[in-house]
């Protein structure tokens, strides 16, 4: 039996501490869930949605899986089924050392304040909140800080990670991150929650948003290290300014008396994941914005929890914006993913009123074999919907000019989908504990319900323009299926397959609340669970696909998790799945939020295919009160962001809880990590 670490004291759900949630998403889970909908509408809409052409698509993928034996549909071009693997115990021997890319020893639980790697393995701090990446930016100074120079400075609680290519300059690489939120109480000295000053405010609006910053690595590790002042450096903040593009761009949903053409935003709030688009440049997911918004009411709310009283840090006191007494559709004006072009450091980012307004944790894009974007999205909620957009421009190739301002518009112009996922077991099976059904899987079926195609809305009583600021809405009329809390989403570049992160909803199965379904199998679910998705890659116009459940997390010892299959003595254990990426091999890597079993967060690789599929290990652990966030895996590192590290109740700067990463008496600082090996080799060969 395996001896976990006791439970650590905290009365929230997903293990976080109540500083978390107080200052990452405004005690989203303390508040009422915003879905209140019973989904069983089973009028014209549904009807119209699920016609009969829509189902027999989606048997026809689930019998060509079928047909595979437990497979799923290829990738782009490859008009053929290909094998999902198999649950054969791994083979002793050599070989038992695990999949390819994962060939390292597995870290194990722990409370360590470290980021704690596997053996043979080294690590280096890339960069940290408040370092200087603009030119005129003054060095950090937890005494002096000041918006104008935080303005310059890399941002605060890094989250998504892009690594991007940088022709004609040997060794150097373009890293984008994410600055989710701010913990004003873990910035500032004799910060007083109920009072902040101007100077803390401003400082803060100027920590959030992103940053792009050029890396050198050395030439015999993986070390990384930042090179300030490149002409490449940027950092985008709450009072930069973004274009709306799109179909919903000048809607008088849009528009505020700062702005009549309701085009022009300023500012991007709690950019959590992400995506890399094959043309170049970044997407940013707008997530928890709703806690920003002070004053909100039924009316002006449309069911994306914001507050009706004083917002947790106050900037309505400072910026009408955030006032929606004052500015009703300014909170229409977030919630949407950004897209960045890194490579010009004069563009104007877009926010993508095509792609739908809701908690975006990341927005994630795959070529068509005809060369159209389709992005997969989450909606990180209790209760909440997961997505995709199918756009209907294709890619140009090329770098130039022309090339660039095309592929720009790329997801401006398409169709929004939901999703709906039926199981195939009979509800019997699906008690609300996780037993595995007769079949051996959860799995199913489902259809992707169209919501909007430009000016064309596809749900009766809803315009095209309301579909796009209010998709929550758009959502529950349609009966799209609700899920536990969908987080990042990832297509594999070598199958196809989509991997969804379904971090935990403590809500499932309670009074009032949904039940258990096949696609969430447990009651009262705090661990979470990876959704394994297939469609026919070579149309995408095709709305149905299959599913499975890849992995149910939680400790291997309890009979209510699943490893596809895989040994469970021969796996790690994971709690509540957040950030997923692809390693070079096709390993799937997954980093932890609020981790329920006793263990500090960390990141994980598991395989998807072969007759390993499903072996899930352990590579790094994060420190005290951090959550490992925004993973990149390449042949010889693995980049993490290290995110609220010493956030744990009762902590202040007076009062630190981690000494991470700089030791005891200095300010604990997020910040990216670089991890790879001592030898110079390849990350888990």
């Amino acid at each position: 039996m395996r001896n976990l670490l006791p439970l650590l004291n905290s009365p929230h759900s997903g293990g976080r501490s109540a500083l978390t949630c107080r200052y990452r998403c405004g005690d989203a889970c303390f508040q009422d869930v915003p879905n209140t909908s019973d989904n069983e509408y089973a009028g014209d809409v549904i009807a119209g949605a699920l016609s009969r052409r829509s189902m027999m698509r989606a048997a026809a993928v689930v019998t060509v899986a079928a047909a595979a034996g437990t497979s799923a549909l290829a990738g782009p071009g490859a008009n053929r089924a290909v094998a999902a693997g198999s649950t054969r115990k791994p083979p002793a021997g050599k070989a038992a050392d695990g999949a390819r890319g994962l060939r390292f020893a597995a870290v194990a639980p722990n409370t360590t304040d470290a980021v704690t790697v596997p053996d043979g393995y080294a690590q280096n701090v890339v960069i940290r909140w408040g370092e200087p990446i603009l030119r005129g930016a003054p060095a950090f100074d937890p005494d002096k800080q000041s918006a104008k120079a935080q303005a310059g400075q890399f941002g605060y609680n890094n989250d998504f990670l892009s690594l991007l290519p940088l022709p004609g300059e040997h060794g150097r690489q373009v890293l984008v991150a994410n600055h989710e939120y701010t913990d004003e109480i873990l910035m500032f000295k004799g910060y007083d929650p109920a009072k902040p000053t101007r100077e803390q405010v401003e400082t803060a609006w100027a920590a959030h948003g992103l940053s792009v910053v050029v890396v050198q690595e050395e030439r015999k590790s993986g070390k990384l290290t930042p090179v300030t002042r490149h002409h490449l450096n940027r950092r985008l903040h709450t009072t930069s300014e973004f274009r709306l593009t799109g179909p919903a761009a000048g809607s008088d949903l849009l528009k505020t008396s700062a702005d009549p053409t309701g085009t022009k935003v300023l500012g991007t709030l709690n950019n959590c994941a992400g995506g890399t688009t094959p043309w170049g440049t970044t997407l940013h997911g707008e997530e928890n914005f709703n806690q920003y918004f002070a004053n909100g009411s039924s009316a002006t709310d449309k069911r994306y929890g914001i507050s009706t009283g004083a917002t947790e840090r106050k900037w309505e006191l400072f910026d009408k914006r955030f006032d929606v007494k004052q500015e009703p559709n300014e909170s229409h004006r977030q919630g949407w993913v950004v897209e960045l072009d890194p490579y010009d450091p004069d563009s104007t980012p877009r926010k993508h009123t095509a792609l739908g307004r809701f908690k975006h944790e990341a927005a994630q894009p795959r070529l068509t074999a005809d060369g159209r974007p389709v992005v997969y999205m989450g909606d990180d909620e209790r209760f909440d919907y997961f997505y995709k957009f199918v756009s209907s421009k294709r890619m140009k190739k090329g770098t130039s000019r022309a090339a660039r301002e095309h592929n720009l518009t790329l997801l401006d112009e398409g169709t929004l989908y939901v999703a709906k996922l039926t199981g195939d077991s009979p509800a019997a099976e699906i008690d609300g504990t996780g037993k595995l059904p007769n079949d051996g899987e959860f799995d199913g079926s489902g259809v992707w319900i169209p919501l909007a195609t430009g000016k064309t809305s596809h749900v009766p009583g809803m315009t095209a323009e309301e579909v796009y600021v209010f998709t929550r809405v758009a959502g529950d009329k349609v009966g799209a299926t609700k899920m536990d809390r969908p987080e990042d989403v990832e297509p594999s570049p070598r199958t196809g397959r989509v991997y969804v992160a379904l971090t935990n909803n403590t809500d499932r199965g309670k009074a009032g609340k949904a039940g258990a379904d096949e696609a969430n199998p447990r009651s009262l679910n705090k661990h979470g669970q990876v959704l394994e998705l297939a469609e026919h890659w070579d149309d995408p116009a095709l709305d149905g696909f299959a599913w499975r459940l890849f992995l149910v997390a939680g400790d291997p010892d309890d009979p209510a998790t699943y490893f596809a299959g895989f040994p469970k003595d021969k796996v790690s254990p994971i709690s509540c799945p957040d950030n997923v990426a692809f390693d070079p091999h096709g390993n799937l890597w997954l980093s932890t939020d609020g981790n329920q079993l006793g263990s500090h967060d960390g990141l994980f690789g598991v395989a998807t295919r072969g007759e390993r599929r499903g072996e899930l290990k352990q590579f790094l652990t994060v420190p005290k009160g951090a959550e490992t966030c925004g993973p990149v895996i390449q042949d010889r590192r693995v980049l993490v962001s290290v995110q609220h590290p010493g956030e744990v109740d009762g902590a202040s700067v007076e009062k630190p809880a981690s000494a991470w990463p700089d030791g005891p008496g200095k300010l604990v600082r997020p910040s990216v990590v670089a991890v790879y090996r001592k030898d110079g080799r390849d990350i888990g060969v």
